[in-house]
């Protein structure tokens, strides 16, 4: 399942996780670790450029956090962010540089990498955001299947290989520049390559190519090169 691997998916210098990244053949391997990874790193940061806010809370002197914002560790906020109004941080996320976090977005157990945006109205859980990835206002992650029975990822459109994750928790995995549609549901165990557009209003699950526009299940096409 090429398209679904880490080396595949990330350019991995775009995030303060990248080296933590780098050990895992799948990304959704390291949504175990991330809380323990923050606790690790946290301690080592630059106090000149990072200022202890809380419990295994680090947070960047450059980035913009609104008083109204709810922030709980483990957590490390990076450099030049944006937590916006009323945004809620559920604890265990790296914010990648140049992030924002929007109005009434809720962000648990994530790493997203520099430059996401995830502006409004977003749940975001249990999911890794590739570098400028953007998910639309009212886009979520669904990381509970309905059964509550562990999570598979299925690339029904290529091999047809299915890779059981164990997971009973698993969001989605969104490879850089992917352009998620307005008030789209990316279903439990679903993997965005890189560059891949997704339609609004879209329920999307399983494998979506990279370099790639999904219109719905039936229709996902490859873009046209330059």
């Amino acid at each position: 399942m090429e398209n679904a691997k880490t080396a595949n998916m990330y350019d991995r210098s775009r995030s303060i996780a990248g080296d933590y990244l780098a050990q895992f053949t799948y990304p959704w391997e390291a949504l175990d670790g991330i809380a323990d990874f923050i606790r690790e790193l946290g301690p080592t940061l630059d106090t000149a450029v990072y200022e202890k806010r809380g419990e295994d809370i680090w947070v960047a002197k450059s980035a913009s956090v609104a008083n109204s914002a709810c922030l709980n560790g483990p957590l490390i906020v990076d450099e030049n962010a944006e937590i916006r109004h009323c945004a809620y941080i559920r604890g265990s996320a790296v914010i990648g540089k140049n992030t924002v976090v929007g109005n009434s977005t809720e962000i648990k157990n994530d790493i997203l990498f520099d430059n996401v945006q995830v502006p409004h109205y977003n749940y975001v859980g249990d999911s890794i955001l590739g570098y400028k990835s953007h998910m639309g206002a009212g886009s979520i992650t669904s990381n509970v299947k309905s059964d509550k029975t562990p999570v598979a990822v299925k690339d029904c459109r290529d091999t047809g290989e299915v890779i059981g994750t164990g997971r009973k928790k698993f969001g989605a995995m969104l490879g850089d520049f992917v352009e998620v549609g307005c008030n789209s549901v990316l279903n439990p165990g679903t993997v965005v390559g890189r560059r891949t557009n997704i339609y609004p209003t879209s329920c999307v699950r399983g494998v979506v190519p990279a370099d790639s526009i999904y219109k719905d299940a039936d229709h996902v096409v490859k873009k046209r090169q330059p």
